[in-house]
């Protein structure tokens, strides 16, 4: 079993042993620069319920909130941040998410709506020899537990571009998701927040899964 592997299966145990059996928990990330990182109060409790229920996940229902340079970080196998504005992250923080997603983590950005230019400026902080590669429709992320052959679900218009989703790949695995265009944050939400139809909530949900998926994934 190779070192990623070996924290991951740690991180897993370490939470199952703190928290009981309903433990394995994820994180939304907290950033500084006046960003609204708190964005989409009921998007991750809404996309847990769902793994949990539909793929029998066992995540803990509670979302945790952790801070970019925070050695807490460490203890979860999947961060999620959203946002619609600007992020700042310092040498400090950017080294530590680093060496978090060097060692098993996963992120997960989501662009609510303005945050491109800010992540892509601060994620080369993080990656300074890493750029943001668009993934192909093929790549296993699209095909984990739910299959979806033309990449991304639309969730909501912005510009009215089509959804993309990014990745910095790091010797041949994918260690940060960014999903632009399309907002799928937006679209765990309760269905009282937006008034989405149910079949895009629920391709929505099924494309967090495949993420939250990946991210467990040891194999």
């Amino acid at each position: 079993m190779n070192t990623r592997l070996v924290i991951i299966a740690l991180i897993i145990s370490t939470s199952i042993a703190s928290f009981g059996q309903s433990s394995l928990k994820i994180a939304k990330l907290k950033y500084g620069g006046g960003g609204d990182w708190y964005a989409n109060k009921t998007s991750l409790p809404n996309l847990i319920k769902f793994c949990n229920a539909e793929l029998k996940m066992n995540i803990n229902p509670v979302e945790d909130v952790v801070e970019v340079g925070s050695p807490d970080i460490f203890s979860y196998p999947f961060v999620h941040m959203t946002g619609h504005g600007n992020v700042v992250f310092s040498d400090a923080e950017a080294l530590n998410l680093r060496n978090y997603l060097l060692s098993g983590g996963f992120l997960h950005v989501d662009d609510n709506y303005g945050l491109d230019q800010f992540i892509r400026r601060e994620m080369k902080k993080v990656f300074p020899e890493l750029s943001f590669v668009e993934l192909p429709y093929d790549h296993q992320v699209y095909h984990m537990k739910y299959n979806f052959p033309d990449g991304l679900p639309k969730v909501h218009e912005h510009d009215g571009k089509q959804p993309q989703g990014f990745g910095l790949i790091w010797q041949g695995r994918l260690i940060c998701y960014y999903s632009y265009e399309t907002d799928l944050g937006n679209g765990w939400e309760d269905q009282s927040v937006y008034n989405d139809p149910e079949e895009m909530r629920r391709k929505a949900l099924q494309m967090g899964a495949n993420l939250l998926s990946y991210a467990f994934m040891i194999e």
